[in-house]
Parts: C-alpha cells; sequence; structure tokens
C-alpha cells in the first residue's frame, strides 16, 4: 500500500490530480528498483498519469482493460492484453513461463487468497484491511504476526466503508470510526478484499491456466468502473447482508468522476444510511472536518 509522505517531489501536488494516481506517479518515477511500471485504462487518472510516467527512464506498459465485460470479444481483447503484458515482461529480461509453472504460481496466490479471507474476524479490521493490501501489493501476507487464531471480540457499530483505493495512511480512518463508537465490518474500496480475484477453478485451470487467469481477474472483479457495474451492487448488497450493516461511509476524492457518480446511486439502491465523506489531500482521515462529521454519524445511528 502506497504512502503519500514517501512518495511527494516528482510531481508535487496538483490541484486536479487524484491523492492516489499523484502518489503512485511520484513513486513510479522516484523508485530506483522497478525495472518497469504497469498501469491500466480503467481509471481516467491513472491513464493520463501514463504520459507522465513515460517522461522517466523506466519502461512502462499501459494496459487496456475494457470498461464492459458480458460478451467473448471484450473477453478476447483482455487476453490478448494479457500477452502483450506477458511480451512487455519477457523484453524487460523476464521468462515466459510453461503451463505447469503457471498452474503452481496461480495455485500458490489462490491459497494465500483463501488463508487471508478466512482470517477475518481474526485480525481487527484495519490489520485485516492492511493484510490484503500488503498483499495486493507484493504478493506476500505476514496475518501470522497479527492472529492467535482466536476470534476477536469487537463492539461497536457495524459499519461499511466503500470508494476507491486507500493510501497507507488512510487507514487511521478505521482508527476514527471505532473511536467513535462505530466499527468497520466491510471494506469495500478498491484496495480491499473487493479487489480480490475469484479462487479459480481447478479442472478449468489444468485445461487452460491463461483463460482461466482471465477469468478469475476480469470476470469476477466488481468495480464502479465496469459498464454495467450491477455485479457491484449485487457484491455489496450481499456482504451488507451478511455482516449486519447498519450504516455505510462513502470514501470518494474529490476529482473521482466515476465514484462521485455512483453517490446517488447507491443511495437509491441500498435501504441505508450514507455518509459521504470527500477528501482531497493527505492526511483528511484525522482532520476536525472528517472526526466530526463521523462522530455525528455513529450518534444518528445508536
Amino acid at each position: 500500500m502506497m504512502t503519500a509522505a514517501e512518495t511527494e517531489g516528482s510531481i508535487g501536488r496538483v490541484e486536479g490530480i487524484c491523492p492516489f494516481a499523484r502518489t503512485f506517479i511520484n513513486e513510479a518515477l522516484t523508485n530506483q528498483q522497478a525495472c518497469g511500471i504497469i498501469m491500466t485504462t480503467l481509471c481516467d487518472q491513472m491513464r493520463r498519469g501514463f504520459d507522465i510516467v513515460c517522461r522517466g527512464n523506466t519502461p512502462a506498459f499501459l494496459m487496456n482493460v475494457p470498461n464492459t465485460w458480458q460478451n467473448t470479444g471484450v473477453q478476447k481483447l483482455y487476453l490478448e492484453e494479457l500477452n502483450r503484458l506477458g511480451r512487455f515482461l519477457t523484453g524487460l529480461g523476464g521468462k515466459a513461463p510453461s503451463n505447469g509453472d503457471l498452474i503452481k504460481i496461480m495455485l500458490e496466490y489462490g491459497s494465500a487468497r483463501k488463508f487471508i479471507l478466512a482470517a477475518k474476524g481474526h485480525l481487527s479490521s484495519r490489520q485485516y484491511s492492511e493484510a490484503i493490501a500488503k498483499f495486493n501489493q507484493d504478493g506476500k501476507t505476514d496475518i501470522e504476526k497479527h492472529t492467535t487464531g482466536k476470534e476477536i471480540l469487537t463492539d461497536g457499530i457495524p459499519l461499511a466503508i466503500i470508494g476507491g483505493p486507500l493510501l497507507r495512511e488512510d487507514l487511521c480512518l478505521f482508527d476514527v470510526v471505532e473511536s467513535c463508537g462505530g466499527l468497520i465490518v466491510l471494506d469495500a474500496t478498491e484496495t480491499s478484499e473487493r479487489g480480490m480475484c475469484a479462487q479459480f477453478d481447478r479442472r478449468r485451470l489444468h485445461e487452460d491456466p491463461l483463460m482461466e487467469l482471465a477469468n478469475a481477474y476480469f470476470g469476477s472483479i466488481p468495480d464502479a468502473s465496469r459498464r454495467p457495474n450491477n455485479q457491484l451492487y449485487d457484491w455489496f448488497e450481499q456482504k451488507l447482508v451478511c455482516r449486519k450493516v447498519r450504516g455505510i461511509i462513502f470514501r470518494r476524492y474529490v476529482w473521482c468522476d466515476i465514484w462521485h457518480a455512483e453517490f446517488y446511486r447507491l443511495k437509491q439502491r441500498i435501504d441505508l444510511p450514507v455518509l459521504d465523506i470527500d477528501v482531497s489531500g493527505k492526511g483528511e482521515a484525522l482532520s476536525a472536518r472528517i472526526i466530526q462529521r463521523i462522530q455525528a454519524f455513529v450518534e444518528m445511528l445508536r
């Protein structure tokens, strides 16, 4: 998970640029260890940021991820993009895996995801989201350090948070919610469990691992950017019921048009109180404005 404080300086604090996109661009331009940079077209800000990243010395790749997803044509396009990404990586000195090697790696990552998801309830809400963010960033998990295997007994009004990606310093929002008498039982931001792909079908995996990889990622991850994005609301509603959520924190960056547009639809579709929080820069999770609004929201739900 990226930290804005560690990556400022390359493009600075520019009005109109999403803090997450700005942080990613700054890190991409200053990171001395990366041999390649991969970005996607799902977010307009990141797509425009690709032009800035290309000015650096590190080779960059822009992966076209279709917003539509319910026909074979776009699935074929996604597969072609995976192959194009593979050629980019081998061009940097990587080695194309055999089907056997690819299956082995996919199973290892699938097992790690399953282990992380099973840890829900044995970690604090913040630790759980941190573990997922760490796995998404480097494919590793250190859950064992934080769990005893016993279920954590927690108290607080159950809340969900939904929106775009979080930066590391934004996770203090979980602590703020708990200090106000609430508890985040569902993190549905982009850096959370919502962003984890489905478990692999072992039969299809051995028949065609690359196709199963595409199915698990392109076919199963719900997101606001998809057209249609009913999959997002189906997933969210099911989780809300399962975890007995009583209120929703809708967290969005000021300049994120995708999530801004979803606020009205969310309120129309889901019959729960919603708190709309907009942020424009680092450190706002601890601002008096946000703390006071969360306090009032939790108090209303008592």
